[in-house]
């Protein structure tokens, strides 16, 4: 019997998680079942379960893929040279958040994560590991302004790069849940109260 190429697993995993990502952004974590992403997939049900053994498993899967796109642009946040001031790099990621809370965007699932996450003991160590490292990406951010001369000498790094990151999940879910502001709006205020 012929052996299945990496690229064929890799596809066909893939696949499976668009489906349930799809299944997911339409009904939701618990109103979907494996049956639900099966059916999308279009596979059998051997074929699904080869790949992931729950909805837990696809759900976790998802999880790492949508934290993992947003811990990647606030790791080039702060590390873009020249260093960007915090108020240069939140209205950048609020730009990337505007972008992902549409109907089809990556947060609307992100939201849905951390719901789950109240729950579910593993998914919650996963999310609060991750948070922890993009905040950490804030602190680094923090840390270099401070030492460009944008923050004073003093200045609590980890209480600000604390601060600078709760803007993003802030503004993502006012933009799920009331539909505003916009990006420039959010932007206009935060120049204000950090010039």
């Amino acid at each position: 019997m012929p052996r299945v190429s990496e690229a064929h697993l890799a596809a066909r995993r893939q696949q499976i998680l668009d489906a349930a990502r799809r299944c997911f952004m339409r009904d939701g974590f618990h109103n979907t079942s494996m049956q639900d992403v099966i059916a999308e997939a279009g596979l059998s049900v051997g074929a699904v379960y080869r790949y992931f053994k729950s909805k837990n498993d696809l759900i976790t899967a998802i999880a790492e893929s949508v934290i993992g796109d947003a811990s990647t642009m606030f790791e080039e946040l702060a590390r873009h040279e020249p260093p960007l001031s915090p108020t240069e790099a939140v209205e950048r990621a609020v730009t990337f958040v505007e972008r992902e809370t549409g109907p089809d965007g990556l947060l609307r699932i992100a939201l849905q994560v951390w719901a789950e996450a109240m729950r579910d003991p593993a998914l919650a160590e996963f999310v609060g590991n991750a948070y922890s490292r993009m905040r950490g990406h804030f602190v680094h951010l923090a840390t270099r302004a401070r030492d460009a001369g944008q923050l004073p000498a003093d200045a609590d790094v980890e209480a600000i790069g604390a601060v600078l990151f709760g803007m993003v999940p802030g503004y993502a879910l006012q933009r799920m849940l009331s539909n505003g502001p916009d990006a420039k709006t959010y932007a206009a205020g935060l120049r204000t109260l950090v010039p």
